[in-house]
C-alpha cells in the first residue's frame, strides 16, 4: 500500500492508519493516501495561537524577513527534489519551475519588501499624524498590529508549491502563523514542501502547520482573530464563506475563485505585425503551461472580427506542434487527475454548444511516451464562439482550452469583457496606446490585474498568466472579490489597523516615532552637551534635538547660489518679473539654498558616527524666504531603524526651518546612516 501522507500539527507529525488513494497523473499509479483522521483541529488552532503567534510577534519585521530569505535559500537548494515529485502531478520541467521557483520567488520578494518597506520594529505606523485639536495636544495615528489568530489557507490543486507559499509569506511577515490545507489530488507535493521546511529548522515552532486531508471541524473553532484564504471553485468559496463561525465572528475571508480571464488583440495588430505574433504566442503559452490549469490562463480570447480567421489559423498551427505526454519529454503534460479530465470534457461540450472547435479533440489525443488512458491527458482545444451567447462568459474549462471571440468596436469589447463578471487577469496586445487606454480603463472594474503587451515590453514582460508578489493577486466578482495578496497590502491584510488618539508624548512612546509637539531634548544644552551627530545608534534617543541659527539670507547669498548652480530662475534674479509674480511680489531665495543653509547650520563637520546622508523625504517649501530673513533650523531624531545585517542603521530626522517670526519656511525629513557604535578617533 502507498504511504499515507502525514500532517504536521502541534509540533509533530501525525499519520493516520489509512486514507483515500492519490494517483500519479501520468501513469495512474497510486502515489500516496490521504486522510486527516485523528487530527484535533481545535488543538491545531490553539497551538498556532499560543505557540506560533507569540514566537512570531517577538520578532521584528526585519527578523521575519530574514527568515523568509533563509527559507527561500534552503528550498532553492532542494528544488530538484520538488521537481521530481512535481512530475507526478503531470507537470513538465517548465511547469515545475513555474510552480516551485515561483513559490521560492514569492518568499524572496516578501523578504526584500520587508527589509525595504517595513520598520525594524513590531508595530507598523501607517500614514501621517492626524491633528485633532487647535493647540496640538490631541493627535492621532493609525497603527497596524498582527492579529492574534491563525491564517488558515485552503489551496487548489494546480499550484501545490506556489499556492501555499504565496499565502504563507505575507502572513509570516505580518506575524501571524499559518495552517496549510492543500487540495488532495496534488497534496503529496505540498507535503514534500512542508517536510523540507520543517527539516530546515528555520521557522519558530507553531508558525507553520500542515493538514493533509479534509478540514473536518476546523472552521467550527475559528474566531474573529483568525483569517481564511481560499483558492478553488466559486461554489465551494460560497459554502465556506457562509459557514456559521465565519459569519458569526466576521472572520476575514478571502477567495480566489472561478475566473474567465480575457485577452484582447487590438485592431492595429494585423497579421504580420509584431503584436499579432505576440498575441498568438501568448495564447498558445497560456493554453499549454500547466496544461492550462492556471487560474490566470486565458479563457476568452477577443480578436477583431476581421482578424478572426487569421488568428484561428495561426494558433491552430502552433498548437499542432505541441506534443502531449510524458512530462519528461513532451511540451505539455497531464491534467492533475482523471476526474479533472472528465470535468474539462464536460466543460468543452458546453462551450461547443455555443461555438465550434477549430483545433483539438477533447476525447482523443496522441500521447508521447505514456498511456493515454491511464494518464490524465487531453488535447489542447481551441474554439470559436459566439460572444453574444452566455456560455463563453460563464463556463470555465480548467485545462488547455480557450475560445476565440470576435468583436467589432472598443465599446463592444469592453461590454463583452464585463460579461465575465470579474476576473483575476486580463491583457491587451496592441501597439495603439489610445486603444490600450480605452480598453484598460473600460475593463479595469472587472479585473484585478491587466497587462498591456507591446513589442516595446515583450522581451521583459513576465506574461499574461504570471502573478507577481509585488502586485494584487485577486479579482472582483466571480473571481472571489479579493485583492489581499500582493506587496505590503498582503501583509497588512493579516493585521488590525487601529486609530490611536493621544497626546504627542504618549503617541511617540506607543509608535516609537517622534511626533510633532512631543518633548524634545536639546542635547547641546545638557551638562557636557553632545551634538546628536556625535551619538552612535546605541546612544541616540528619539527626541534628541539640535537647534541652530539664526543665519541671515542676503542678496549676495542668492546671487552667488544662482551663479554657482546655474539656477537663474527669474523669481530669484529678475526684480521686475519677480514683482509681477502673484506668489512672491519680490525676489526670493532658492528653496534649495534654504535647505543647503539649514544643513550648514546643523551638520557637525568632524568624523563621527553619522556615516552618510542618503536622502530627503517629504520636502515642502511653505513660505518664501526674502532678503534679510534670518533662518533657524530645528533638527530632531524622529525614528531609529537598526539594520540586522550591518554595523549601522538608519535615522530619520525631522527638520523644521523657521524664519525670525517663527513661521516655518521649509519642513522635511533628513535620512542618515549612523554607526551602531563609535569610538572617538576611530
Amino acid at each position: 500500500m502507498a504511504p499515507v501522507l502525514r500532517s504536521y500539527v502541534g509540533g509533530g507529525w501525525h499519520a493516520p492508519a489509512d486514507g483515500r488513494p492519490l494517483h500519479d497523473a501520468v501513469t495512474g499509479e497510486e502515489v500516496a493516501r490521504i486522510s486527516s483522521d485523528g487530527v484535533d483541529m481545535a488543538a491545531v488552532l490553539h497551538h498556532g495561537r499560543t505557540v506560533g503567534g507569540p514566537a512570531l510577534r517577538e520578532l521584528t519585521f526585519h527578523q521575519r524577513a530574514a527568515l523568509l530569505k533563509a527559507l527561500a535559500g534552503h528550498l532553492r537548494e532542494h528544488r530538484d527534489e520538488l521537481y521530481a515529485v512535481s512530475a507526478r502531478t503531470g507537470a513538465t520541467r517548465f511547469d515545475s519551475r513555474f510552480d516551485v521557483d515561483g513559490g521560492i520567488g514569492v518568499l524572496q520578494a516578501y523578504a526584500s519588501k520587508g527589509r525595504r518597506e517595513l520598520p525594524n520594529d513590531t508595530v507598523y505606523v501607517e500614514g501621517a499624524v492626524e491633528p485633532l485639536s487647535r493647540g496640538g495636544t490631541f493627535v492621532a495615528q493609525h497603527v497596524a498590529t498582527p492579529l492574534r489568530g491563525v491564517a488558515v489557507q485552503v489551496n487548489a490543486f494546480n499550484f501545490p508549491v506556489w499556492g501555499p507559499l504565496e499565502k504563507f509569506a505575507p502572513a509570516f511577515l505580518a506575524g501571524v502563523p499559518s495552517v496549510v490545507k492543500p487540495a488532495s489530488p496534488t497534496a503529496f507535493l505540498s507535503a514534500a514542501l512542508v517536510e523540507l521546511i520543517v527539516a530546515s529548522g528555520l521557522l519558530p515552532e507553531g508558525t507553520l502547520q500542515f493538514v493533509a486531508g479534509g478540514v473536518g471541524d476546523l472552521f467550527d473553532h475559528l474566531t474573529g482573530q483568525d483569517l481564511v484564504s481560499f483558492t478553488g471553485s466559486a461554489s465551494t468559496a460560497g459554502t465556506l464563506r457562509a459557514h456559521p463561525a465565519i459569519v458569526r465572528h466576521s472572520v476575514r475571508f478571502s477567495a480566489e475563485a472561478d475566473s474567465l480571464n480575457m485577452s484582447a488583440l487590438g485592431p492595429d495588430a494585423a497579421p504580420g505585425t509584431p503584436e499579432f505574433d505576440l498575441y498568438v504566442d501568448q495564447l498558445v503559452t497560456e493554453m499549454t503551461v500547466k496544461a492550462g490549469q492556471k487560474c490566470t490562463a486565458i479563457r476568452r480570447a477577443f480578436v477583431p472580427a476581421e482578424h478572426l480567421d487569421a488568428v484561428a489559423e495561426a494558433v491552430a498551427e502552433r498548437l499542432a506542434a505541441v506534443t502531449v505526454g510524458d512530462p519528461a519529454t513532451a511540451r505539455m503534460g497531464a491534467l492533475a487527475s482523471l476526474e479533472q479530465r472528465e470535468e474539462v470534457r464536460r466543460s468543452v461540450k458546453a462551450l461547443r454548444d455555443a461555438g465550434r472547435i477549430v483545433f483539438g479533440d477533447p476525447e482523443h489525443v496522441e500521447v508521447q511516451g505514456a498511456d493515454a488512458q491511464r494518464g490524465a491527458f487531453v488535447s489542447p482545444v481551441l474554439l470559436v464562439g459566439d460572444p453574444d451567447r452566455a456560455e463563453p462568459h460563464e463556463v470555465e474549462a480548467f485545462g488547455p482550452v480557450s475560445t476565440l471571440l470576435p468583436y467589432t468596436s472598443t465599446e463592444q469589447l469592453v461590454e463583452y469583457a464585463a460579461r465575465g463578471q470579474g476576473s483575476l487577469a486580463g491583457s491587451v496586445v496592441t501597439g495603439d496606446a489610445a486603444f490600450a487606454r480605452d480598453v484598460v480603463l473600460g475593463v479595469a472594474p472587472w479585473h484585478g490585474r491587466l497587462l498591456v503587451l507591446t513589442q516595446a515590453d515583450a522581451a521583459e514582460s513576465t506574461g499574461h498568466g504570471s502573478p507577481m508578489p509585488q502586485l494584487v493577486h485577486g479579482g472582483p466578482g466571480r473571481a472571489g472579490g479579493g485583492e489581499e495578496l500582493g506587496g505590503i497590502r498582503g501583509v497588512l491584510h493579516h493585521m488590525q489597523r487601529t486609530a490611536v488618539q493621544a497626546d504627542p508624548d504618549t503617541l511617540t512612546a506607543i509608535t516609537g516615532r517622534w511626533v510633532a509637539g512631543s518633548t524634545r531634548t536639546e542635547t547641546l544644552r545638557e551638562p557636557g552637551g553632545v551634538h546628536p551627530f556625535r551619538k552612535s545608534l546605541a546612544e541616540l534617543r528619539i527626541g534628541d534635538t539640535v537647534v541652530a541659527g539664526p543665519r541671515e539670507v542676503t542678496q549676495a547669498d542668492v546671487e552667488h547660489f544662482a551663479e554657482f548652480t546655474g539656477d537663474t530662475f527669474y523669481a530669484h534674479m529678475d526684480e521686475a518679473a519677480a514683482a509681477a509674480n502673484p506668489l512672491f511680489g519680490q525676489r526670493v531665495a532658492h528653496g534649495y539654498l534654504v535647505v543647503s543653509l539649514a544643513a550648514g547650520l546643523f551638520v557637525d563637520p568632524d568624523p563621527g558616527p553619522v556615516l552618510a546622508n542618503f536622502g530627503v523625504d517629504s520636502l515642502r517649501f511653505l513660505t518664501p524666504v526674502r532678503f534679510g530673513d534670518a533662518l533657524t533650523v530645528t533638527l530632531t531624531c524622529k525614528q531609529i531603524t537598526p539594520r540586522d545585517t550591518a554595523d549601522y542603521g538608519e535615522v530619520r530626522w525631522d527638520a523644521d526651518v523657521t524664519r525670525q517670526d517663527g513661521e516655518s519656511v521649509a519642513r522635511y525629513d533628513v535620512l542618515t546612516l549612523v554607526a551602531k557604535s563609535w569610538v572617538a578617533g576611530s
